[in-house]
């Protein structure tokens, strides 16, 4: 079965009286090549559980199935269940749930996976909730080994982006606190269906296993990164400053200064250690 061919995928939106629904994001891919590499890349561990985000038609899905020990997806879309059943009913190995990841108990629905061995994530996400996605993930504490997403092109490039760059920000940073990220490769916009208006870009993130990064308050780490870009047109005293209620510019001068910046240097220029090392500064003042 070719769910990238055309036809296939009419002639089985036909079968079950369905349409594309902009709402869920769904585009589906048409080019083997594509899906085959999502699938060799997303984890190094044949014996993995991978967690599938959104297997619409079962494309991406099938070729996880065929490579990795167990598959465990999540489908919003419940007119996409019954089409999951048909593409999937020659696998095994694969478990689909009815479930919006936003709203599901990860750590209930993979502890059978995590206690087995490796599980990795692996996704083609709707543009518009790929942030919160990714958070949600990142957040649950759960042990992922990698998380390979298929996303916005221009959503790549922030997620990817050096320190100092212009597409460099707060989630930049706080993706770098949890691993490292890395694209593989572009996804043009016309090996989609319906095609959407932008290119797409698949990205891997590893997750470490032991942070480098040891902040002596992971919420106040964040918190100053969030304030540190929240208006990012300003020098990095006056953003912290609207930030940190509790503590007056000239404090907050006087930390930058100390962790080895400039007065006038912005947020954008800061990398992880650098936010790190300025959150554990400002913890300190606070609790003097």
């Amino acid at each position: 079965m070719n769910l990238c061919d055309v036809r296939t995928i009419k002639q089985i939106m036909g079968m079950y009286g369905l349409h594309f629904k902009k709402e869920f994001g769904q585009n589906f891919l048409t080019e083997n090549f594509v899906v085959e590499d999502i699938a060799d890349n997303c984890c190094d561990d044949r014996n993995a559980t991978i967690l599938e985000i959104g297997p619409g038609l079962g494309t991406l899905t099938r070729e996880l199935a065929a490579r990795y020990k167990k598959v465990i997806c999540l489908e919003i879309d419940t007119g996409m269940i019954p089409v999951l059943q048909y593409t999937l009913a020659d696998f095994d190995n694969v478990t689909v749930y009815n479930q919006d990841v936003m709203q599901a108990d990860l750590d209930e629905l993979l502890a059978d996976a995590f206690a087995s061995g490796t599980v990795a994530v692996c996704a083609n996400l709707p543009y518009y909730i790929t942030t919160p996605i990714m958070m949600k993930l990142l957040e649950s504490g759960l042990p992922f080994t990698d998380i390979t997403v298929m996303i916005q092109a221009e959503v790549a490039d922030r997620l990817c982006a050096k320190a100092g760059s212009k597409d460099y920000g707060a989630i930049t940073a706080v993706l770098a606190y949890y691993g490292t990220t890395q694209k593989l490769f572009k996804v043009k916009a016309g090996c989609f269906m319906p095609a959407p208006k932008v290119d797409s870009t698949v990205i891997r993130t590893r997750l470490y296993k032991e942070k480098p990064y040891n902040p002596k308050e992971t919420a106040l780490l964040f918190r100053t990164i969030k304030a540190a870009f929240e208006q990012r047109r300003k020098t990095l005293p006056n953003a912290l400053a609207s930030g940190f209620g509790e503590l007056d510019k000239q404090t907050l001068t006087d930390i930058i200064v100390s962790c080895g910046h400039s007065a006038d240097v912005r947020g954008e220029r800061l990398s992880i250690e650098d936010f790190v090392a300025l959150s554990d500064a400002i913890y300190d003042k606070i609790h003097e």
